[in-house]
């Protein structure tokens, strides 16, 4: 089972719609109403975007990250979930000088498993990773940023510094995430 956690992204409804339409099942959680004690129930989680920084959501989401990297689950970070990623394993982000919002190229660099062509994208972000720790991998990146897909080595646990669930081509991207 899938577990969406929604932490508060303007473009949640629209990652829930999408997941609608394709039947994938799963269940949505925000993190203040998610019992980490019963994280093994689920096979792979979807972390949203965000609105505010907070800090027992950003405690909640680290669990998930470190659940999810010990016993082999997939992860998939939305924008705050990638940067949550880096984060609790070791890396940094910063504020940007201007909120990144509109249309994105990534050009991907690096083969993986939810994406194998350049795609186009929707971003909206004023803070992005600055430093990735070890652990993580960058995929691909844009004229604008430098890690916007990363990958835990060897593991499906990914993240994205853009709204996936914005896009066709970032549709396909969570399609591939869900069928892994």
């Amino acid at each position: 089972m899938l577990l969406v956690v929604d932490n508060g992204s303007v473009y949640t409804k629209n990652l829930i719609d999408f997941l609608n339409s394709k039947k994938i099942q799963f269940e949505k959680q925000t993190p203040e109403n998610l019992n980490v004690e019963f994280l093994e129930k689920y096979d792979s989680f979807i972390l949203s975007g965000r609105r505010k920084n907070e800090k027992n959501t950003n405690k909640i989401n680290s669990k998930i990250v470190k659940h999810s990297i010990d016993n082999n689950k997939k992860l998939l970070g939305i924008c705050y979930g990638a940067e949550i990623l880096a984060l609790t394993l070791g890396g940094t982000i910063r504020k940007i000088d201007s909120i990144q919002k509109g249309n994105e190229n990534i050009k991907i660099y690096k083969e993986n498993m939810i994406c194998n062509n350049n795609i186009h994208v929707f971003e909206s972000h004023s803070y992005e990773i600055s430093k990735l720790p070890d652990l993580l991998i960058p995929i691909g990146e844009s004229d604008n940023c430098k890690y916007e897909i990363i990958q835990y080595k060897k593991k499906p646990i990914f993240g994205t510094q853009f709204h996936p669930e914005m896009s066709k081509d970032g549709h396909h991207l969570i399609e591939k995430f869900c069928s892994l």
